[in-house]
């Protein structure tokens, strides 16, 4: 122990007669440690997000969306139109007669409506839906209420504003009570919600703001608006016919999910002529989240490593000019009676004190590093127990094993033809 303890004293003292030197060698471990811990918790961040909103779009949940096919050319001079496309009544009523497994079912029609209150106008998207909408999607109600079943039955005119619209439309009061017209028709506000979850990658049509969001009772949209929607261009008129712009399933059992959905996506491809439907399975695009979650540490990993492995080849470079400037240094340690362990022991100290000061100092700067990241960049990072450790780990083990050759080179010298070295 006296010898070993002996040799890391030694080891130590020969770095600090180069200070710059060594500090400057340390930084290439150093900045590969950091980088390990900071990539790995920015992409742990990044996937935790986005399997977060998957979550909140419900694990038990089948979306059904109406998507409209491409437009024929051969139709483009036409003047005046009807496209009939989507989810209709009758998808609706196979399936909730005929799915097993099934809990709720919960229909929606999107409307291209300008909303207005006093000088402001909005296009947000306005949604016809049904009350188990607030308990099937997990929204929160943010003030008032919700709307309810009395409001279906005797079809009243009553909306609930996504917080984002209440704000605009209302800064500086309360928007409960307060009336906005829905195109032509004004509907009292008795509440509002938190912002939603993007569903997938919502399309962004012309005119309507996806971030804003007015609901309004289903059956009360059937009876003022009907199905038709119309759409005036320059020189032609547009009229499309959709029964349901999206219906969100809810499967009793979770291992049910994929049987549901591959019934969905059987049903309507019987019944649809054409694709103008998608079946979105939040399930399916979490498993997809996490398999990307692990190929992107993957890849963060080894551009990480990479870095390490230049901050070990630097070690090893200064290491072996350390012993081509100390050759007759170790010419009289052999004389003296040292031993090639001893040799290869001085030099592996000195390169395990370089790769773990300046994996300590990477695993400090790693740790700081996602901080910064989400106090400036205002992004979710998080650090694993693993990423320090795993990064520390690498770094002490490219230090070792750098270090060997340059150990086993001092080592090896004939003392007769060191202590002639000048």
């Amino acid at each position: 122990m006296n010898t070993l303890g002996r040799t890391i004293r030694t080891g130590i003292n020969s770095l600090l007669l180069h200070k710059l030197r060594s500090m400057l060698t340390t930084l290439g471990v150093l900045f590969g440690t950091s980088s390990v811990i900071a990539m790995l918790a920015i992409g742990e961040g990044a996937s935790y997000e986005a399997q977060e909103q998957i979550k909140l779009l419900g694990s038990q949940n089948v979306i059904l969306r109406s998507v409209k096919p491409p437009e024929d050319p051969n139709q483009g001079n036409q003047t005046s139109r009807v496209i009939a496309y989507g989810i209709t009544d009758a998808d609706l009523s196979r399936i909730e007669d005929t799915f097993p497994g099934i809990k709720r079912v919960v229909p929606m029609r999107i409307l291209p409506k300008e909303v207005r209150s006093g000088a402001t106008v909005l296009n947000p998207r306005v949604i016809a839906t049904r009350p188990i909408y607030l308990d099937v999607t997990g929204r929160l109600v943010f003030e008032g209420r919700f709307l309810t079943s009395e409001d279906e039955r005797t079809l009243k005119t009553v909306c609930v504003l996504g917080t984002e619209v209440a704000r605009a439309l209302f800064p500086f009061r309360s928007p409960l009570g307060e009336r906005v017209k829905l195109g032509g028709d004004y509907f009292t506000v008795v509440g509002t919600i938190a912002p939603r979850v993007p569903l997938g990658d919502d399309p962004a049509e012309a005119g309507i703001e996806v971030t804003g969001e007015v609901i309004i009772p289903f059956e009360t949209a059937r009876k003022r608006f009907g199905k038709m929607q119309v759409k005036q261009r320059a020189g032609s008129r547009e009229m499309t016919e959709v029964d349901l712009h999206e219906v969100i399933v809810e499967v009793g059992d979770p291992e049910d999910v994929p049987l549901v959905a591959q019934a969905s996506r059987v049903m309507l491809g019987k019944f649809h002529r054409d694709r103008d439907y998608e079946v979105v399975v939040p399930l399916e695009l979490l498993a997809r989240a996490e398999e990307t979650k692990r190929i992107f540490n993957i890849v963060l990993g080894s551009i990480a490593g990479i870095s390490l492995l230049v901050g070990g080849i630097g070690i090893m470079n200064v290491m072996l000019a350390t012993v081509t400037e100390r050759t007759r240094e170790i010419g009289v340690r052999r004389a003296l009676g040292a031993k090639r362990k001893h040799i290869v022991t001085q030099f592996l100290v000195e390169t395990v004190c370089l790769s773990v000061g300046g994996g300590l100092m990477g695993v400090a700067l790693g740790l700081a590093i996602p901080l910064a990241v989400e106090h400036f960049a205002d992004m979710k990072t998080i650090v694993t127990p693993t990423a320090p450790a795993l990064a520390f780990g690498i770094s002490a083990g490219v230090g070792m094993l750098f270090g060997l050759y340059p150990a086993w080179r001092a080592a090896s010298m004939d003392p007769v033809e060191a202590l002639r070295h000048e």
